[in-house]
């Protein structure tokens, strides 16, 4: 379990694009289940739409990754500095199945594949009260920048 505060620690990610409040379970190179509570304050439901409010689909995958980053980071037994950044290489078979709206949480459950020359291959679901709201494979890697 990780909270907010331990998650800050792993991510570069601030308000309003940090999409992970807490780590509910994480099994070292295997799997990670974590949460994200959907707000009406969160600045892209005044756009997303002002009539009837949806999280956007794009930010879902966006929480996923954070999350395979937290398991990527966990598995490694590393915690990333000013020069590590963690990047989205792909994106497969995306899913959208319900709509997400103020007032859900997202549950996101994301397994490690592989992991082979610094490219990690996860599969994430998110659900919102037992549906599945989201299911894709996602590539992320890690990079040094100077």
């Amino acid at each position: 379990m990780m909270d907010i505060h331990q998650i800050l620690k792993q991510l570069p990610h601030r308000y309003p694009i940090l999409l992970v409040d807490r780590v509910l379970e994480v099994e070292k190179g295997k799997s990670i289940k974590a949460l994200k509570n959907v707000s009406i304050n969160e600045p892209q439901f005044t756009g997303h739409f002002p009539h009837r409010p949806v999280f956007p689909g794009v930010l879902i995958l966006e929480a996923m990754a954070q999350t395979a980053a937290l398991l990527a980071f966990e598995t490694l037994g590393v915690t990333p500095d000013d020069k590590t950044v963690y990047y989205f290489a792909g994106i497969d078979g995306a899913r959208f199945k319900r709509p997400v709206e103020p007032g859900d949480q997202l549950i996101m459950d994301v397994t490690l594949d592989r992991m082979k020359a610094g490219i990690f291959k996860f599969k994430g679901i998110t659900r919102v009260a037992g549906e599945v709201a989201c299911e894709a494979e996602l590539m992320c890697t890690m990079r040094t920048i100077a």
